[in-house]
């Protein structure tokens, strides 16, 4: 029931920044956590960061903590992601994922399969 498209994927160089964007329709998105993934060709996809229903809670990769934020807009329902200080190992497609949950925690988002609803990604390129 929810539909999700990423954008703001692109080409950087390292060092520099990218504003990624998730645009969600169907469902009410307040009562969904969302997160971000990436993945790379023959690689899992792996977590990146999640945003509890009202922004109160936020998880981080360690790879990206202190580089990355994440943030949502439920009046628009949208979900970003701030990409900061990128680097070449950030290459990646990055997916935004969505699941309900009926409080303002975040667990249970880490895993890949956590996750309900999908965006098709956007391709993050970091040159050196």
């Amino acid at each position: 029931q929810v539909q999700l498209v990423e954008s703001g994927g692109g080409l950087v160089q390292a060092g520099g920044s990218l504003r990624l964007s998730c645009v969600a329709s169907g469902g009410t998105f307040s009562t969904y956590v969302v997160g971000w993934f990436r993945q790379a060709p023959g690689k899992e996809r792996e977590f990146v960061a999640a945003i509890s229903r009202s922004s109160s809670n936020k998880l981080y990769a360690d790879s990206v903590k202190g580089r990355f934020t994440i943030s949502r807009d439920n009046a628009k329902n949208t979900g970003y992601l701030q990409m900061n200080s990128l680097k070449p190992e950030d290459t990646d497609v990055y997916y935004c994922a969505a699941v309900f949950r009926s409080t303002n925690l975040v667990i249970g988002v880490r895993r890949a399969d956590d996750m309900d609803y999908w965006g098709e990604g956007t391709l993050v390129t970091v040159s050196s």
